[in-house]
């Protein structure tokens, strides 16, 4: 990450400090993107952890074409359960891993067939093809529980910040959870997501738009 050389010469802010910045910067997130919608509409919870596990290493556009594809012929976890891997397999074929994904999904509808669907992490990352990232992403997208979801954009933006200094999304993760305040946790990836969308993209920060480059370790190196 070019943009990331000098990132050390920023500093790290620590103890109450730290919480004050990290939690005004997310009051300016919320005000910019508004209060999470927890719930995608027009999915069902079934439809929310497929779906996830579906965008694991794929585009969003790939993962939502991926998606509804899928559910219009296999809404339910009764329905795809019944599946063919074959069929599956073409109708996911927009996302990465599709050949892997195919089966865990099957074997995902199976399981939630018998036992519904857990509302924990640890009984989520027990299902076929759910890990971490997936298992949190359902807890707030499919049921409004408090959890840490951390994509890509998350572990991204959340070190230009200043916020952490971690080398994977599990890290960034546990290191979020123990320095956002909870009662930010729901909107957290929502927000980071639409702002790495928006604001700030992999291959090019627009920092002199940001309204965070003032909260920003990165963003004050460069503007």
């Amino acid at each position: 990450m070019r943009w990331m050389r000098n990132k050390e010469k920023a500093g790290q802010k620590s103890g109450k400090e730290k919480e004050e910045e990290i939690a005004a910067a997310c009051r300016l997130l919320e005000r910019h993107y508004g209060g999470l919608k927890a719930v995608v509409k027009h999915w069902t919870p079934f439809q929310t952890v497929v779906a996830t596990a579906l965008s694991a290493r794929t585009r969003d556009v790939n993962t939502a074409k991926a998606a509804k594809q899928l559910f219009a012929n296999y809404p339910t976890a009764k329905k795809l359960a019944k599946a063919s891997v074959a069929e599956v397999e073409k109708l996911i074929k927009p996302v990465g891993m599709y050949k892997t994904k195919a089966r865990n999904v099957i074997g995902l509808a199976k399981r939630v067939e018998k036992t519904g669907i857990p509302k924990t992490i640890s009984g989520l990352v027990e299902l076929p093809g759910v890990g971490r990232k997936t298992a949190n992403c359902t807890l707030v997208y499919a049921f409004g529980i408090p959890a840490m979801c951390v994509d890509t954009h998350v572990h991204r933006i959340s070190n230009l910040l200043g916020w952490v200094e971690t080398k994977t999304p599990e890290q960034t993760e546990r290191a979020l959870r123990a320095i956002v305040p909870k009662k930010y946790w729901l909107g957290i990836n929502d927000w980071l997501v639409k702002h790495g969308q928006r604001v700030c993209p992999a291959n090019r920060p627009k920092c002199g738009e940001c309204f965070l480059n003032k909260l920003c370790a990165y963003g004050k190196l460069v503007v």
